[in-house]
């Protein structure tokens, strides 16, 4: 049986990858496409993305993970303590991970190419890092939640988790305070990232 919190987690990692994954395409196209100059989009829709991960994910899934899911598992399987403890020091890294590339893209931004690599460098670490953290959760703790948690914790994990409203998340209604971002991202990002010009 599929419990919904395991869905959501996982719907919510697949799309956090996919924004990763944007992210990187967007990394690698530049500024300059086709000839044409459009720094200032591409800035914007940087930044836009990483807002999104550092508002959704860092805010809302990490804490029901860390508060709820992991302390669950560590009493029932205490041999992931040692793959809790990385996650742990993953979660609490991530915040200010994500707020040192927002610093560097804005020094790149603004004091130009010679900041460049120092955001192409430290984006792609990070990208790599919260892939590895989300692979090590789905291979490691969601397994040992599925196999050894009561009724009594899915009953409390799924009533957490079906509050998440991921707003890229398509299979629910779009949180109306996350809507703009949404739209500001697809709609800006150009092809293949999202739908505006390329």
């Amino acid at each position: 049986m599929q419990h919904e919190a395991l869905r959501v987690i996982r719907e919510e990692h697949a799309t956090l990858a996919a924004m990763l994954q944007s992210l990187m395409q967007m990394v690698r196209r530049g500024p300059q496409a086709d000839g044409k100059d459009d720094a200032e989009l591409y800035f914007d829709v940087l930044r836009a993305m990483l807002f999104y991960i550092d508002e959704f994910p860092e805010k809302h899934h990490h804490p029901k993970e860390s508060d709820l899911l992991f302390p669950r598992v560590a009493r029932v399987a205490p041999h992931t303590m040692a793959t809790i403890d990385q996650l742990e020091r993953d979660h609490m890294r991530g915040e200010p991970r994500v707020r040192e590339l927002m610093h560097l893209l804005m020094a790149w931004e603004l004091l130009g190419d010679t900041r460049k690599q120092a955001f192409i460098d430290e984006v792609t670490r990070y990208v790599e890092f919260y892939l590895d953290h989300m692979r090590l959760e789905e291979s490691v703790i969601l397994p040992e939640a599925e196999r050894c948690l009561t009724d009594e914790d899915w009953h409390a994990l799924n009533a957490a988790f079906a509050t998440n409203q991921d707003p890229l998340n398509g299979r629910i209604p779009r949180d109306p305070q996350f809507d703009r971002l949404f739209t500001r991202i697809v709609m800006r990002a150009p092809a293949p990232v999202g739908l505006g010009q390329s």
